[in-house]
């Protein structure tokens, strides 16, 4: 203050500046009484309060010696009057309950503003505290939104780097030890979603992310990698059904979900298969989106990903094989003749009944449908990558009129 605040209020300076201690002492015994989770603090915690206090009321007298307390002063409080405590009583002192404390502090300097003023000073004492308490809130919040954007840029950094760690398939302990710098509480199912990112700041784009995230009740850890947003989803039942509730998120283009697994040690195996979908996504233009990464196992295949073309060689072909040589003859023949039953029927010298039984056996075994045309499609793949690379010796078929499997199914036809 100058000429007008700090000199005129020179007396009441000083027995502010004797009274410190006593304030701090009281305001502290003040939030024990009120404030039940202050009472919850760890002893070091409480002590610390206490020296903030006491950083508080000396603040109070340099402010005031400053000009603050003058009604034309516009001197901010220093946000170093929060420079005493350790960066640990920040991390456990919400913003909300570091303003109930100033509150409760101020309260109780404002009960002692009779004993605190010197004769004739109270009015004038009274009206800079209140300056006072609305200047510190405001150091509050900055230091608080500092600590914030520091964290929240670490935290991305963290992030990132877990990501890339899933991405390069890193060991379930580096995958565990970033996690856990990160808060993740590995909730199941855990599940990776991969798509285009919107652009932008990268904080921009996350910070999008973890607000829809908070609304649905999913866990989540975001990186964007080049043009790529990869989301870590936990905790979803239906992680396809979660990632359509964060589309937003994502850029324009194809959105790629891969499997469910119990935890983030295991989503490596996720990841892969997102990647690898969201890379063959563009030839399924009618995609859904999100997609799961297993609807595009032909697309994967195509694309040269190796673990598509196994489960189609395994679960499909495979399975086809140790079914009956009947279902693989009755596929090629359904296809050889467009998709037509009464076609593959004749060339079978079957039954049109027994064709469609053997169809619907077909997506039994296989969960892959002949009469639908995505799923043909997978079917037709799936043959082509089991006869290049067959891991079971192909089955003897009969003559080209496939006579071999009549007498076998005649007791389909009446089906």
């Amino acid at each position: 203050m100058s000429e007008s605040g700090g000199t005129q209020l020179s007396a009441t300076l000083r027995r502010i500046e004797r009274a410190a201690g006593a304030l701090a002492t009281a305001s502290v015994s003040r939030m024990d009484e009120t404030l039940p989770w202050f009472r919850e603090l760890p002893a070091d915690q409480r002590s610390w309060v206490m020296v903030v206090a006491q950083a508080g009321a000396r603040s109070l007298v340099q402010w005031l010696s400053a000009g603050g307390g003058a009604a034309e002063g516009t001197q901010e409080v220093s946000d170093e009057v929060f420079a005493t405590a350790p960066q640990a009583l920040a991390r456990s002192i919400t913003l909300e309950q570091t303003v109930a404390l100033i509150k409760v502090t101020i309260d109780v300097v404002e009960e002692q503003v009779g004993e605190l003023a010197a004769p004739g000073e109270e009015p004038q004492l009274r009206e800079a505290v209140l300056r006072y308490s609305r200047e510190i809130a405001f150091a509050a919040a900055r230091v608080y939104a500092r600590a914030a954007e520091s964290r929240g840029s670490w935290d991305a950094r963290l992030q990132a780097l877990l990501v890339d760690a899933l991405l390069r398939g890193d060991s379930p302990d580096v995958l565990a030890s970033r996690a856990a710098a990160l808060g993740w509480t590995d909730a199941p199912p855990v599940a990776v979603a991969v798509g285009p990112s919107p652009g932008g700041e990268v904080s921009v784009v996350l910070h999008t992310v973890y607000r829809q995230a908070r609304r649905i009740g999913v866990e989540v850890i975001g990186g964007v990698h080049g043009d790529r947003l990869v989301i870590v989803l936990g905790g979803a039942a239906d992680p396809v059904a979660a990632t359509g509730k964060l589309l937003t998120a994502f850029g324009t283009g194809p959105v790629v979900v891969g499997p469910a697994v119990p935890s983030l040690d295991e989503a490596t195996e996720s990841a892969r298969a997102a990647l690898a979908g969201y890379r063959a996504a563009p030839a399924w233009p009618a995609a859904p989106r999100p997609v799961h990464a297993g609807d595009l196992l032909p697309e994967r295949a195509l694309a040269g990903d190796a673990e598509a073309r196994r489960r189609l060689r395994h679960d499909v072909y495979a399975t086809l094989v140790r079914a009956s040589g009947e279902l693989l003859e009755t596929l090629d023949a359904f296809f050889a003749a467009g998709g037509t039953l009464e076609s593959a029927a004749r060339a079978l010298f079957v039954h049109p009944n027994t064709v469609r039984y053997r169809l619907r056996r077909i997506a039994e075994v296989t969960g892959f449908s002949p009469l639908t045309p995505r799923d043909a499609f997978a079917l037709r793949v799936a043959l082509t990558v089991g006869r290049l690379d067959p891991v079971v010796p192909s089955p003897t078929l009969g003559p080209a009129t496939g006579k071999r499997s009549q007498n076998n199914d005649d007791q389909h036809q009446s089906l």
